[in-house]
């Protein structure tokens, strides 16, 4: 196994979130968190899923891993398929194989992701080792490719340093090779460069375009960042307060957003702004679980809202074709980008 391909050999064909609601522990009782929300990944696609703090991503993201059950996250309804197979039915060890076998995760701060008493290699190696049939030295082999697949500068001494002796930037760097190790169909990034300065930013928004296009990985991005979907997305899903608000390709969510908010999103984006200018911020909070409006979870930020708002309304409300968005005005004020929150 020593000449274990970089090349992703993982024959996962899809995952699909379908319907899912989680709830999650506030005050003593569970309150929904995540509202039926469907998402399908692709081989070779990027889909960004974007929104706010506190809509709901991070939990609808680690959900795909069944992560957060231990502090608590329950899943009301819906489910997850891998190829098919519901990841709630799974056995533990197949699960456990699952997790980075077949869907990988980078996290948002790598020095909570990392384990401060164990060197960078033999985190790197446990995990090509609980997932391929390799030794010792096969791994540790595959570890150093990794890291210089990774673009990590003199990666045979950073396989021996821990993780407080790296810079945030370098520290990612080996998060996403550990992310890569077993050749995984799927990754998530769930905001992969909040932590890092600008510059810094770059090269990993480059590094992770450039691994996803050569390993024809489906990835998910999870970020409030629409200069970041810009990027690297092929498909968008934005999400505001537990539900996804409109979805499409990112050519049609670009070209003629739709819902409000995802206009207020873009009109926040630095690049749309006047040079000088302080940036656009949309008025108010995301309301948190257990305090939704019966009808559009939007409707109290949003100067299109009516009474007829006050209804529950579906996701495809506005549709042309497979954009669609969960806005009963969205047609009618679709010239009207100019719309500013």
């Amino acid at each position: 196994m020593a000449g274990h391909s970089s090349v992703n050999t993982n024959t996962a064909r899809s995952l699909e979130v379908r319907e899912l609601s989680l709830s999650v522990p506030i005050s003593g009782e569970h309150v929904e968190a995540v509202s039926r929300v469907s998402l399908v990944l692709k081989p070779g696609r990027v889909l960004g899923l974007v929104g706010e703090s506190g809509c709901g991503k991070s939990l609808t993201a680690q959900a795909i891993l069944r992560l957060g059950e231990h502090q608590g996250v329950m899943r009301e309804s819906g489910d997850i398929f891998l190829d098919g197979e519901s990841l709630f039915s799974m056995e533990e060890e197949r699960l456990r194989r699952m997790r980075g076998g077949h869907v990988s995760m980078v996290f948002q701060e790598p020095m909570t992701a990392l384990n401060p008493v164990f060197s960078i290699g033999s985190q790197i190696t446990e995990v090509i080792r609980l997932h391929l049939d390799m030794d010792k030295g096969e791994a540790n082999t595959r570890a150093l490719k990794l890291l210089h697949d990774v673009g990590m500068q003199d990666a045979e001494a950073v396989l021996k340093q821990y993780p407080d002796a790296l810079s945030g930037g370098m520290r990612q760097r080996v998060l996403i090779a550990m992310a890569m190790a077993a050749d995984p169909a799927y990754i998530i990034a769930d905001e992969p460069t909040t932590a890092l300065d600008v510059s810094v930013q770059k090269r990993i928004i480059q590094l992770l375009r450039d691994l996803q296009r050569q390993r024809n990985l489906g990835m998910l991005l999870v970020t409030h960042d629409f200069g970041l979907v810009a990027e690297l997305a092929d498909d968008v899903a934005v999400m505001y307060a537990g539900q996804i608000v409109e979805s499409g390709s990112v050519e049609q969510i670009f070209n003629r957003p739709a819902h409000p908010y995802t206009r207020a999103l873009m009109g926040c984006r630095p690049e749309v702004s006047e040079p000088g200018a302080s940036l656009p911020v949309i008025a108010g909070q995301v309301p948190p679980p257990g305090n939704w409006p019966s009808g559009c979870h939007f409707a109290k930020r949003c100067p299109l809202a009516d009474t007829a708002c006050s209804e529950p309304i579906s996701i495809d409300a506005w549709s042309d074709g497979k954009h669609q968005a969960r806005c009963i005005h969205a047609e009618e004020k679709l010239p009207g980008l100019e719309v500013a929150l």
